[in-house]
């Protein structure tokens, strides 16, 4: 970690505007944006002392040990009347410990040590903050700070449980360095396991891992970890910001998750949920003081009407301060090395994106639909992680493709590094549904791997766990649905709908890791065509856990095609791994060929060439190169290992001839089959990156 500095520099305009003409009409709104966000900082500096300290306040606030062992509580709850701590400690006595109120609507408690000197309050017993309000309630709450909580078997209500262990777990493993190349393993720790039950972190550590590193995926996006009631929100109704979801283990129990990922090279993201929060009260934020709007908005503003949620209130002081400290909790007690924003089209905009189909208008991105609070706070959050940590990576959910989301806040931006190509999956999705494979759209396909904002790094994914999940279908399911579960024997003739399926979803996620982004995303499970949707234990389908799981023991049957769609795909990263083809620069698509169903880039010196084509093969097709030289086949998905036929010899060598071609110098003849991807590199290039 760097040395903090709340020091902010004199913002460049100009970059961003030379890199986008069309933004200069909008100058000014960038101009107010980024004066909101110098305000921020001056205040936090002038009240706070600067934002270092003022995102430290996890070490004061909640509950805190101190060195004689004394325990000091303190909560922030500006409606209440009174606030008392009860608990096993004693006796879930209402009124014998007191809070005392402080200014700006803080409380405060101290308890000294026993008579023995050990915490008057032991090492996982149960509290409550019980709150007394104006109106002569008195309700039962969990602190907005709980480290860790936990429901107990006949309950679904979560308890507060103090975690204070006498020998917490210390990370061992330095953060790997940021990776160039970014190459994702979205995963879900519960669903982490053939077994129809919550999978844990431990599983997670010893199972998964290794499957992960060998895969060649360097950097793992952790989601439902800030703890949930709602096993089915899929982690994104968080009950508890501070707490890691008990239902998978103990804190210690992810941090060595986290340091063991480490250790194999592999960067951890926390997908953390800022954009709103459970509508609970007893185990949630939601009233915790008894008003409508402690940390949320009032009314109507303060509710997701989609989501039925909670809105943060980004202008409160306390709700900042409850945010930013939660980015650097994760950071420090865990060592997360950054964090996917959900949800931040909701937080940018007053209409959330409910009803609202982004056409690209640039007014869109500007005016009064934009909730500037929500976009100063992405600002601040990411000018903060980026000054205290270098090398952390902050990736943003937002559909509506908003100007200067990836650009620096310096430039005018909001300072996130990557961005989620959302239109991908959806493209691919409409391919399969709506056309046969003779009418797919080549020049489509590139359109919409390529039509990123130029500048702004994007994270591309062919599917992501929305399309896992229930009502809508994987790609392998699209592609294979019922013959799935007869006919993925290689011990048995490969039928058309498996050869199909095969060739095409090797395809389809290579031109996607190659073409659509700057990073790469795959949700555990589909590298290999995980057979079946995501669903998780509910009332609708008698609490299964059938589909809540991943069936990695299908690639311990050696004999099942899904080994092969698994070696593809592990063989694509360590391909990317070599030559670097997502840290480069944009591809140059030298055909897109209609008739033939051919597509062919060149990025990072290496060729790509896609025959989508159903049943036409080409002998001596011609293919454009930049630079002279020897090529050969360095990926190859008709590989028989790969499930593809084995119609290419990897010992030709493709000499290029001066034959100019779309807009090359050179050329280069080669036997494409049909439904298959080849990736060529020059002998004579040195690949160094």
């Amino acid at each position: 970690m760097t040395e903090p500095t709340d020091n902010v520099t004199v913002p460049q305009f100009s970059t961003l505007l030379q890199m986008d003409p069309y933004l200069k009409p909008f100058e000014k709104d960038f101009q107010r944006r980024y004066g909101l966000f110098q305000k921020r900082l001056f205040l936090l500096e002038e009240a706070e002392g600067g934002f270092d300290q003022f995102t430290r306040s996890y070490q004061s606030f909640g509950v805190q040990r101190q060195a004689n062992n004394a325990l000091s509580f303190k909560e922030w709850a500006p409606a209440a009347e009174a606030l008392f701590l009860t608990g096993d400690f004693n006796g879930w006595n209402n009124f014998s410990h007191p809070y005392t109120q402080k200014e700006h609507g803080k409380w405060e408690l101290y308890l000294p040590p026993k008579e023995d000197k050990s915490p008057a309050v032991p090492h996982l017993s149960k509290l409550k903050v019980v709150v007394h309000t104006k109106a002569g309630e008195r309700l039962y709450r969990i602190s907005p700070w709980a480290k860790y909580v936990a429901t107990s078997k006949d309950s679904v209500i979560y308890d507060w449980v103090h975690w204070d262990p006498p020998l917490p777990y210390l990370h061992v493993h330095p953060r790997p360095p940021k990776p160039r190349s970014l190459r994702i393993y979205e995963s879900h720790v519960g669903i982490a396991s053939p077994e129809c039950k919550v999978a844990s972190y431990t599983n997670f550590t010893v199972n998964v891992l290794p499957r992960i590193k060998d895969l060649g995926y360097n950097c793992i996006q952790l989601m439902a970890v800030m703890e949930h009631a709602y096993y089915a929100s899929f982690g994104y109704q968080v009950t508890s910001f501070f707490a890691a979801s008990s239902r998978y283990g103990t804190p210690d129990e992810l941090k060595q998750l986290i340091d063991v990922a480490h250790s194999l090279g592999i960067v951890v993201l926390l997908d953390v949920v800022h954009s709103h929060a459970s509508m609970n009260t007893e185990d949630g934020l939601n009233k915790f003081d008894g008003s409508d709007s402690c940390f949320f908005h009032n009314g109507t503003r303060g509710e997701h009407s989609l989501w039925g949620s909670r809105l943060f209130n980004y202008s409160s002081w306390e709700v900042l301060r409850f945010l930013l400290s939660n980015l650097r909790w994760w950071m420090e007690e865990y060592r997360f090395d950054g964090f996917r924003f959900d949800g931040v089209t909701s937080m940018l905009y007053h209409h959330h994106g409910v009803g609202t189909g982004f056409s690209g208008d640039y007014t869109e991105y500007f005016g009064l639909q934009v909730d500037e609070e929500g976009l100063v706070y992405l600002m601040v959050a990411n000018h903060i992680l980026h000054t205290l940590y270098p090398d952390c990576i902050t990736i943003g959910e937002d559909v509506s493709g908003m100007p200067g989301l990836c650009r620096a806040v310096a430039e005018g931006g909001c300072g996130f590094d990557y961005r989620l190509a959302m239109a991908i999956p959806d493209k691919w999705i409409q391919i399969l549904k709506e056309y046969k494979d003779e009418d797919w759209d080549m020049g489509n396909i590139v359109y919409t791997l390529v039509n990123r904002r130029y500048g702004e790094n994007c994270i591309a994914y062919a599917e992501s766990h929305d399309q896992a999940l229930v009502g809508d279908k994987t790609l392998a399911f699209w592609l294979m649905d019922k013959e799935m579960y007869t006919n993925m024997s290689s011990l048995i003739p490969m039928t058309a709908v498996i050869d199909r399926g095969i060739q095409l979803h090797k395809m389809i996620r290579l031109i996607t890791h190659s073409l659509g982004g700057e990073g790469y995303l795959n949700f555990m499970g589909n590298e290999f065509g995980h057979p079946e949707w995501l669903d998780f234990p509910r009332k609708g389908n008698d609490e299964s856990y059938h589909y809540a799981r991943r069936q990695y023991n299908l690639l311990d049957t050696e004999h099942l095609r899904y080994v092969q769609l698994y070696a593809f795909d592990r063989e694509m990263n360590r391909t990317e791994d070599k030559y670097g083809w997502l840290s480069s620069g944009p591809a140059f698509v030298s055909a897109k060929h209609e008739e033939d169903k051919v597509i062919i880039f060149e990025r990072a010196n290496v060729i790509f060439i896609f025959n989508f084509h159903p049943t036409k093969s080409y002998n001596n097709y011609r293919v454009a190169a930049s630079s002279p030289g020897k090529y050969k086949i360095k990926l190859d998905s008709d590989e028989v290992q790969f499930g593809g036929h084995g119609r290419l010899d990897h010992n030709t060598e493709f000499f290029s001839e001066p034959i100019p071609l779309n807009e090359r110098p050179n050329s280069v003849m080669v036997y494409v089959p049909c439904r298959t991807a080849l990736v060529l590199a020059n002998e004579e290039v040195n690949y160094c990156y």
